[in-house]
């Protein structure tokens, strides 16, 4: 059956205290609506209709894609009016309501419910609480069949007492529904078209109201306040945490491990406290990661090591090599195998061959860098000349003796080696020693200044 989804996230968020509008206020460093829009992707609909209203254009140009049809809400007027501006461009046999706000809702769980979905049936997610308040109330009849959702605001001292909640998550067919937003009214509390006043009105149709159950609370959390935002947030890192283990991957603490893009993960890979995964991140087999690192759009290849504090982003960790502790690799930045980064190096759009060696203290940027190539302490390319960036090429078996300065363009040749403390400006050829600096004199008789004395 085709399938339409309804996204609502016009709603200002005013508890948050904030310019941003709600939907877009971070989940794993992902906005909320985004991830909603992602798990909506997943069921494969002929359409997704994004319903906005504050913040709109900051919505649409964060959101924006092809797939997206944005309806704007110019007056918030409760969950039915929202659904209303999106009927115009509605036509499945079904239609799925869900929440921007709400970002850790599963795919499998709305599948089972989209399975409750016919012509004579509709499908509603519950939730039991352990506290409902401010939830609608799901009434049941002695028979145990959904007769009505109560609104917390207007429910009975009774209908309080019901633990099963409702999660707002409703899909419905199609046909039916534009009838049934229709016939909604806002004699109520607060003075709002409820969508879930649909759920009595099917009722009275005929219709059975089939229902199905989130896996717990968190998943249907949606977040009013920054309090409850950095709850969905640990719970997204918690489910994140076991997938990877469930996978062989050793989290030396799960509860200190953020997941904020999707990971790619071998076996036997070990991660210590306090790393942070971006974007897209390969890790092979036998990966150790240290403490404290942030690795973004980067690939470990088998057996790498990232040592502790260092900071990885868009770059390769070839077959065994290492970096860190307090490395820092930028975009570009490729590790042969078995080559060596050591503490405060940095590399931008910079190639290591195999067995090559940086070990300390050293900027190389737009460098390529032969097989077995040692790199002196201090070392830097002059890769920028205020206007325009230059490559230095470095031939295998290369010794850069320390403090040297490479001003690129420059070639050095294979077994080239440059004295310690060297200005580099012209190509070395194979097999040379350059020595770029002032000859050193020693003075005798030379007397320090003395410290003058002050009245």
């Amino acid at each position: 059956m085709s399938l339409d989804i309804v996204i609502l996230a016009a709603g200002q968020g005013t508890r948050m205290r904030s310019a941003l509008p709600k939907v877009l206020h971070p989940v794993a460093g992902k906005p909320m609506l985004g991830h909603v829009i992602d798990t909506a992707r997943q069921l494969k609909p002929q359409g997704i209709h994004v319903v906005i209203g504050h913040g709109a254009e900051k919505v649409r140009e964060q959101l924006a894609a092809d797939d997206l049809n944005f309806v704007l809400q110019a007056e918030q007027l409760g969950t039915g009016h929202a659904v209303a501006q999106a009927l115009p461009a509605l036509s499945a046999e079904r239609v799925l309501i869900l929440y921007g706000d709400v970002p850790l809702i599963e795919a499998a769980t709305l599948e089972r419910l989209l399975e409750q979905v016919n012509d004579q049936q509709l499908g509603l997610l519950t939730v039991n609480l352990q506290d409902p308040t401010g939830y609608g109330r799901i009434v049941r009849d002695a028979q145990g069949t959904v007769q009505a959702i109560v609104e917390h605001k207007d429910a009975s001292e009774a209908q309080r007492l019901i633990r099963e909640g409702n999660t707002g998550i409703l899909a419905v067919p199609g046909k039916r529904l534009a009838d049934w937003l229709g016939r909604l009214s806002n004699s109520n509390a607060q003075g709002e078209y409820y969508l879930t006043d649909v759920i009595a009105m099917a009722v009275a149709d005929g219709l059975v109201v089939a229902t199905e159950q989130a896996q717990d609370e968190l998943e249907v959390l949606g977040a009013n306040d920054r309090i409850q935002l950095s709850q969905l947030e640990r719970h997204y890192q918690y489910r994140a945490a076991r997938r990877l283990m469930v996978q062989g991957v050793t989290l030396l603490d799960p509860a200190r491990f953020d997941l904020r893009g999707e990971v790619s993960v071998g076996r036997d890979v070990t991660i210590d406290v306090n790393v942070i995964l971006e974007g897209q991140v390969l890790i092979e087999d036998g990966v150790q990661i240290g403490a404290n690192c942030v690795i973004k759009d980067s690939m470990l290849r088998a057996g790498a090591i990232v040592k502790a504090n260092s900071h990885l982003e868009g770059a390769e960790v070839g077959e065994g090599a290492d970096c860190g502790p307090f490395a820092r690799l930028r975009p570009g930045s490729v590790l042969g195998a078995k080559a060596h980064v050591g503490n405060f190096v940095e590399l931008k759009n910079a190639v290591l061959g195999a067995g090559a060696k940086a070990g300390h203290l050293s900027y190389l940027g737009d460098a390529e860098i032969g097989a077995r190539t040692n790199i002196g302490a201090g070392t830097i390319t002059c890769n920028y000349d205020g206007a325009n960036k230059f490559r230095t090429v470095m031939g295998e078996d290369v010794f850069i003796g320390s403090n040297s300065a490479l001003v690129a363009p420059v070639t050095l040749g294979d077994g080239a080696t440059t004295g310690a403390g060297s200005v580099v400006t012209s190509d070395v050829p194979a097999n040379t020693l350059a020595v770029g600096r002032a000859k050193q004199r020693n003075i005798d008789g030379w007397k320090r200044p003395l410290k003058i004395k002050r009245d």
